[in-house]
């Protein structure tokens, strides 16, 4: 099914479409209309990024709402009267019309509001691979990346945005290896519409499924908790032990408080115990029909009672019940070559059936090239 489906309540462009400041509350009001909008385009999520000015923007048909878009505005380092605006995984519009109609008054807007440069994230799929191509991928040392695999399905959808967006002048920013300053374009999904828990223990691979069992066996308890503190401390172990950077615990309460302030069901944290020592820990977000695997974080010791797997199988039940037509696992590089470090984590992710997903991807379009020229300087010297 085309991502686009999502975004049906959004009413197709007219040629008059204007767009202007809404509310939060007309922000949430029109998200909870979708059947599935992105985290990242909730008002709550303004009240995450701290470090960035937000605003909430509608397009009007006349005087009826038909879209929305959350803007962080990112100042320019010694130019800050102007400021990227981007719009992660957005805006909420109908990808499926003229995008012309819709981003033509988006970028006027924001030009008259002291923008460089607009940067946005489409929600639109292009091609799709079964877990089966994956792993055949993998396994076959002359495919080296998704790319070039012929996909499960191509989103004619997705075709047509990138082509209309490349022409109107925007700028592709997706790198190679699929992650960069932005969000992933490629991710890895499991799709959960019409299936059951039997299905999906199924479409695992016999890995998985031997893990969950040994986690049952083993007597380990997941629970949706409130311990932020405990989750961060294995956060950090689990940072030290993969040579990654973590947030800090302060980041984690600004993110729960927002979110469930918005929406109770929103964020949920799942802690996974065996014999009272908490061996894994992770973040799931909800929105919609959609649920994210957000964080994680697993202990060095206790490893064989498999309390990742755990924490995993009681989130896609949970989203299955909840009547979520998809669980995202969230980014995965394309690469197939099995001499990549990265190759661990599609393999990881490919155990559980479901699909790897390419997305549209990220794009810039300059509304002041020159100041657009600085900044992109910028970002290269300091590595994005």
């Amino acid at each position: 099914m085309s991502r686009t489906a999502h975004h049906r309540g959004a009413k197709a462009a007219s040629a008059s479409l204007t767009v202007a400041p809404i509310s939060a509350v007309e922000h949430l009001a029109f998200v909870r209309t979708q059947r599935s909008v992105s985290f990242l385009q909730t008002p709550a999520w303004a009240s995450v990024k701290t470090e960035w000015r937000s605003e909430s923007l509608g397009w009007f048909d006349g005087r009826q709402l038909v879209g929305v878009g959350l803007v962080l505005h990112r100042p320019v380092p010694r130019l800050q009267r102007f400021t990227l605006a981007y719009l992660p995984d957005g805006p909420i519009i109908d990808w499926t019309g003229e995008i012309d109609a819709w981003l033509d008054p988006l970028a006027a807007y924001l030009t008259a509001h002291g923008a460089f440069a607009i940067r946005l994230g489409p929600p639109v799929c292009t091609n799709t691979w079964s877990a089966a191509q994956v792993k055949e991928g993998i396994a076959d040392p002359g495919s080296k990346r998704l790319t070039e695999m012929p996909g499960q399905s191509a989103d004619p959808v997705g075709a047509r945005v990138t082509s209309r967006l490349r022409a109107a002048g925007w700028l592709p920013q997706s790198p190679q290896d699929g992650f960069g300053v932005g969000h992933p374009q490629f991710r890895y999904e499991i799709p959960l519409a019409g299936k059951t828990e039997d299905d999906l223990l199924k479409g695992m691979n016999q890995q998985w499924r031997r893990n969950i069992k040994k986690a049952a066996k083993e007597g380990v308890e997941v629970t949706v908790g409130t311990d932020l503190k405990a989750f961060h401390d294995l956060y950090v172990h689990t940072a030290e032990r993969d040579h990654f950077t973590p947030r800090p615990l302060r980041y984690f309460q600004t993110m729960f408080a927002a979110l469930m302030a918005e929406d109770p069901e929103r964020i949920k944290l799942y802690l996974a115990r065996h014999r009272g020592d908490l061996v894994a820990a992770t973040i799931m977000v909800r929105v919609g029909a959609h649920a994210w695997y957000s964080y994680g974080a697993s202990s060095t010791d206790k490893r064989e009672v498999r309390g990742s797997n755990a924490c995993q199988w009681t989130m896609i039940r949970d989203s299955l019940a909840a009547g979520c037509d998809v669980y995202d696992l969230r980014g995965i590089t394309p690469t197939l070559d099995a001499a990549d470090p990265h190759v661990g984590l599609i393999q990881f992710k490919v155990g559980t059936g479901g699909q790897a997903v390419r997305y549209v991807g990220e794009w810039d379009l300059p509304l002041r090239p020159m100041v657009y020229r600085v900044f992109d300087l910028y970002m290269r010297r300091r590595g994005g």
